[in-house]
């Protein structure tokens, strides 16, 4: 009998409808919010770096600085532990602003590709304390970013691979006007920064997120295996709104 998943989970079907397509390029997700005639279509789906996952416990949530004391957005899924392919989409959506033509370009989705196989089931990923229960019709579970920032990252070793974000975040508020720097690797064009701890052989993908909630969305087969974890872009409000 095929994966179904709980119905409390499962995508709606233009969530679902998304999630088919955003890494398909050619696809179209939508049209701009501004300009019903002017499509959003995916001109890219890229790999932009891997990712070590030694404990096979993974965090889905802001990089910076959040609620003093709050924990990480630890997945309830386990992942075996290894090295992971973290895949990007891009769409266009061309529009003009003060006699300037833009392309519209941005991260529609970011992608950890878990194992082969065709996607049956798309659920929203559950974090400790998140209670199914208490859903009611379109209620979403996520982590919350006022950076339109998510990642990627290996649990056991989060403390290590936000620290230069943490260190940032501090630099900037007590040095204001300073040029600070910090101690990551940028990929993807520069929207995506990459931190590696070797001591304990782990690493952290940031990526842009929506500003506000972000669901970390579980492609799952149709045996109910855990193909990959997808975090929509801003293009991806957009287009569903």
């Amino acid at each position: 009998m095929a994966y179904a998943g709980d119905g409390r989970l499962v995508a709606a079907p233009e969530v679902r409808a998304y999630l088919d397509a955003v890494f398909t390029p050619g696809s179209r997700l939508g049209v701009r919010s501004d300009d019903p005639l002017t499509f959003v279509e995916v001109v890219e789906a890229a790999r932009v770096a891997s990712v070590r996952v030694p404990s096979g416990r993974l965090v889905v949530d802001t990089p910076w600085p959040g609620d003093e004391g709050a924990e990480p957005r630890e997945l309830m899924v386990r992942i075996p532990a290894g090295s992971y392919g973290v895949d990007a989409a891009w769409t266009e959506a061309p529009y003009e602003f003060r006699g300037e033509q833009f392309s519209g370009r941005e991260v529609a989705a970011t992608r950890l590709c878990v194992r082969e196989g065709a996607v049956a089931v798309w659920e929203m990923g559950l974090a400790r304390g998140d209670d199914p229960d208490r859903l009611r019709q379109g209620d979403e579970l996520g982590f919350n970013t006022d950076t339109s920032t998510g990642s990627f990252g290996d649990a056991t070793a989060w403390p290590a691979l936000t620290a230069p974000f943490r260190r940032f975040w501090e630099q900037r508020r007590t040095l204001p006007g300073t040029l600070v720097s910090r101690d990551t690797e940028s990929v993807g064009g520069g929207e995506f920064e990459v931190v590696r701890d070797e001591a304990q052989g782990a690493d952290l993908i940031s990526f842009p997120a929506t500003e506000g909630l972000s669901v970390a969305w579980l492609g799952r087969t149709q045996d109910g295996e855990l193909s990959s974890i997808v975090v929509m872009g801003h293009t991806g409000m957009e287009a569903l709104a």
